[in-house]
């Protein structure tokens, strides 16, 4: 039986590192109220919209402050491309804008711009096979 991790949410991420921020904001407030003799009701918004602020972005940034466990690499797994060489049986695949070191995951011949998908990691070379015929463009 293979255990399942729980996917964490990353929303006390995210507000971890939005402390400080408002302990800035905090104390812009109570200085203006101290020396420019702002009202505390202002002073106060000034945290409150920070806050405020902060949270109607979480939307937006979430993703950014999600952990991912797996290593960079192995998320490409699943990903398409194309040879930039041919890969007899290794050469570099272009994945997106970026140049992997590739090999053939059955010691086969790949042409150059035949489209490929990635099924393995070893290190920091891709295993890779020739895509399923699809009408979708490589990544």
């Amino acid at each position: 039986m293979v255990a399942v991790r729980a996917r964490r949410s990353p929303f006390w991420r995210y507000t971890a590192f939005q402390v400080p921020g408002w302990v800035l904001a905090g104390a812009a407030g109570w200085w203006l109220h101290g020396a420019l003799d702002l009202p505390i009701w202002a002073a106060a918004g000034i945290l409150v919209f920070w806050i405020v602020k902060d949270m109607a972005l979480y939307p937006l940034l979430r993703t950014a402050y999600e952990v991912n466990e797996a290593p960079p690499v192995e998320r490409l797994i699943g990903a398409r491309g194309v040879p930039v060489e041919t890969l007899a049986p290794s050469g570099y695949v272009r994945i997106g804008n970026e140049l992997w070191q590739a090999e053939t995951a059955d010691a086969e011949r790949i042409e150059r711009d035949a489209p490929v998908e990635v099924v393995g990691a070893r290190g920091l070379r891709l295993s890779v096979r020739p895509a399923a015929k699809t009408d979708r463009a490589p990544d």
